[in-house]
């Protein structure tokens, strides 16, 4: 086994790190961290530290780390077959499966699912699929979607810029000009305080009609949107926001698309969010909790109304021009039927949404009157804590004091617990595996208490 300062030698050298500050890192002025082995929700890196992981990877390992049940799905799909194309009708047992395990378990009105790598292809694909439709359709002006800010989709070319965050956009050209941006339903930081939740739902309802009214409803072929703001800030949207914003889509022939990456299979207590919210989409974004990660693999989930577009523009021109190498990967497709069933035997998504309850209500108690804690919120397995300088009066820290940052770095270094500062304001989040039990939730909230404490007093 190669020794550590070779591996950190190799890795600075080497190694280019997504999101990460490319000059201190190649400096040796950041730390890193070679992770070797993990169980439940406890990861081990070389140095035998082991870490509570309270944000699951990236909110993607959501029945736990070291499930035998998927390694051996795998292995023995590699050993059957490691490889073959999804081209011109071929598939394989594993992922034709899959693709009815998913849509037994998806919303109603759903057709077909397309399988990808991960969440920004599949959401490229969504783009795509939205163009072609309209193009069939004889709408070829009706081109732009509509993201919200702070809205997460991707670092892609086009899911950058649907993307609704400014470090996905600085210095890149983003976003491009198709795309548009309107609100995001994030309550807390509405600026009219005075509104209750339904007068800033019908804020945001005023922002996008006049958004549509400025670009045309000619020009929007669709509105893409996370159940709940993920990367944004870990944001639950207010009460009947979901409906409002679904009935202007709907007066516009405007289509809608779930981003699920994050919360499909199970994250907030129900299997998909957008039945969790009563939302009706036109296409659906899978990827992370559809393998737990133990595989790269996403998915387009198609629904019937675009589907019979799509075979009627075959029928028209020809195979449809789109597809990966990767795509349907045999290997992912054992990885995901075998993460699916374990999600059901093991009840995991029940007990996402009763030990997420149970995170968020002992978090809101250790910390709920903290006089720098502005909000505790979240919906299932998905926490965050957002500090403010005052409270009463809801005056934000400057982005220089990075809070956040700070407060999640004495979490790991006092109590070896991992939770994520959020790329915009001082927030601090939690996604842990739903396997989290009661006793490790209780872990993750003393230590958080303290961390904060020895921050911010």
């Amino acid at each position: 086994m190669l020794k550590n300062d070779q591996l950190d030698q190799w890795d600075r050298d080497n190694f280019f790190h997504p999101s990460t500050h490319l000059a201190q890192h190649a400096r040796g002025e950041s730390a890193n961290r070679v992770i070797k082995t993990a169980s439940g929700v406890f990861i081990e890196d070389r140095d035998g530290t082991k870490l509570l992981d309270a944000f699951a990877g990236l909110y993607c390992v959501n029945v736990g780390y070291g499930r035998q049940e998927i390694a051996e799905a795998i292995a023995d799909q590699a050993r059957e077959l490691a490889y073959y194309h999804a081209y011109v009708g071929h598939g394989t047992e594993a992922s034709i499966t899959l693709s009815k395990m998913i849509l037994d378990r998806a919303p109603k009105g759903m057709s077909k699912v397309y399988f990808g790598l991960g969440g920004s292809d599949a959401n490229e694909t969504n783009v795509k699929l939205i163009w072609y439709y309209n193009n069939i359709l004889g709408r070829p002006e009706k081109k732009k979607i509509i993201s919200r800010w702070r809205g997460y989709h991707g670092s892609g070319l086009v899911t950058g810029s649907l993307t609704g965050l400014e470090l996905f956009h600085k210095k890149f050209d983003l976003p491009v000009e198709q795309v548009i941006h309107t609100e995001a339903p994030y309550y807390y930081r509405r600026k009219d305080l005075g509104q209750s939740e339904a007068e800033f739902v019908a804020h945001c309802v005023a922002e996008l009609e006049a958004l549509i009214a400025r670009e045309g409803a000619d020009t929007i072929a669709a509105f893409i949107g996370e159940p709940v703001l993920g990367t944004g800030g870990i944001v639950p949207p207010p009460s009947g926001y979901w409906e409002a914003i679904q009935a202007v889509l709907e007066k516009h022939d405007i289509l809608l698309v779930a981003d699920e990456v994050v919360t499909g299979f199970g994250r907030l207590g129900t299997m998909f969010g957008s039945d969790h919210y009563g939302m009706r989409p036109d296409l659906i974004t899978i990827a992370k909790g559809l393998t737990s990660a133990y595989a790269p693999l996403s998915g387009s989930i198609v629904g019937d109304k675009m589907w019979k577009v799509l075979e009627q523009g075959t029928d028209e021109n020809g195979p449809i021009g789109h597809g990966w190498t990767y795509s349907a990967h045999p290997i992912g497709a054992a990885a995901g039927v075998a993460n699916l069933k374990l999600i059901d035997d093991l009840g995991l998504v029940q007990n996402a949404g009763a030990v997420g309850t149970y995170l968020r209500d002992q978090m809101q108690a250790a910390l709920g009157d903290h006089a720098h804690v502005g909000e505790v919120r979240g919906e299932g397995m998905m926490c965050a804590v957002e500090f403010v300088r005052d409270r009463d009066d809801r005056v934000f820290f400057d982005a220089a004091d990075k809070i956040g940052p700070q407060v999640s770095a004495k979490l790991l270094e006092q109590d070896k617990v991992i939770a994520r500062a959020m790329p915009q304001g001082d927030i601090l989040g939690f996604a842990p595996p739903f396997c989290l039990s009661r006793e490790e939730a209780d872990q993750v909230v003393a230590a958080t208490a303290r961390a904060v404490k020895t921050v911010l007093g």
